[in-house]
């Protein structure tokens, strides 16, 4: 009989939104948490990312090495730019009976690519592909794994009040379910930032509310959805954009064209490209109609 997997340490890479809370509520059910991210090299942001390690009772390491050192699973909480430089940096220290868990939104030929330097060392590696923001649901945002120990970090993880399934043996399966759903997800927030701002300029965003919510009715378009949708951009449009383009090269491992996932990045990008240069911030309560009138103002125009 297969001996379960227990996790009683877990060392983040990264930790930025979702690897703090995730370290911080594992650390609360009882784990040991460790964890290295590369701003605690910077002397301008050392101390508030040590304080934010320190108030969720999470050891914060010197480096990599010290991260990982005796961790049962380690999460690779990073940008997809650099989700291959940690796989590569981490196997440097793994060993046989570790777990590599990979949630960066990268595309699967990516995530392959991670799990065999990982693997190369001894390590298990298990691709998750996170299926929605972190924060509003913490530990218990859904995620899709795959991997030869995925049913068994699944198991170990539902332990802890996570929220995870197990999708294939394999590696990439998970990551092509997120990499798709999201062409159609963050392709709706750059539609919304392009359909509203164009009709606040001509004065007819109410009249196209309307019509959207009558095409759609129920789905909030003359409630919040607008608000939601161009908030996520607005706050975190530079790493969808990223994410956009890891799209962009799942789609060509398959020979399909990128048409709406490149396009898509662009615009992502070019919203929070505009907020930069009129000197404009993400600010809660958010509103899109201040927000496409301040950049009206002080902005290129959308198609600058």
């Amino acid at each position: 009989m297969t001996q379960p997997f227990v996790v009683r340490k877990v060392a983040l890479i990264g930790f930025g939104e979702a690897g703090s809370i995730l370290g911080t509520d594992l650390a609360n059910q009882g784990l040991a948490v460790s964890a290295y991210d590369i701003l605690f090299d910077l002397p301008d942001k050392r101390a508030a990312m040590l304080a934010r390690a320190a108030a969720g009772r999470v050891a914060a390491a010197d480096t990599h090495a010290d991260a990982v050192r005796g961790a049962d699973l380690v999460i690779s909480a990073v940008t997809a730019s650099s989700s291959t430089d940690v796989a590569r940096e981490a196997a440097r220290w793994l060993a046989p009976g570790q777990v590599f868990l990979d949630i960066n939104s990268v595309s699967p030929g990516t995530k392959r690519g991670n799990a065999g330097i990982v693997e190369s060392c001894g390590a298990d590696y298990v691709e998750a592909a996170v299926m929605a923001p972190v924060p509003p649901q913490r530990l218990g945002v859904p995620m899709l794994l795959g991997g030869r120990k995925a049913r068994a970090v699944a198991e170990a993880l539902g332990r802890l009040g996570c929220n995870a399934t197990a999708v294939a043996d394999g590696i990439g399966t998970a990551s092509a379910i997120k990499m798709c759903r999201s062409i159609m997800i963050k392709g709706l927030e750059a539609l919304a930032v392009e359909c509203l701002f164009a009709a606040r300029r001509f004065g007819a965003e109410d009249a196209v509310l309307a019509s959207l919510d009558k095409t759609f009715p129920s789905t909030g378009w003359t409630g919040k959805l607008p608000d939601y949708l161009v908030s996520r951009v607005a706050e975190h449009g530079r790493r969808r954009a990223a994410e956009m383009r890891e799209v962009a090269a799942t789609l060509g491992d398959v020979g399909l064209a990128s048409l709406m996932a490149s396009a898509t990045a662009e615009r992502q990008e070019w919203l929070v490209d505009a907020m930069a240069a009129a000197g404009v911030a993400y600010a809660e309560p958010f509103s899109w109609r201040e927000l496409a009138d301040a950049l009206a103002r002080g902005a290129p125009g959308p198609e600058a």
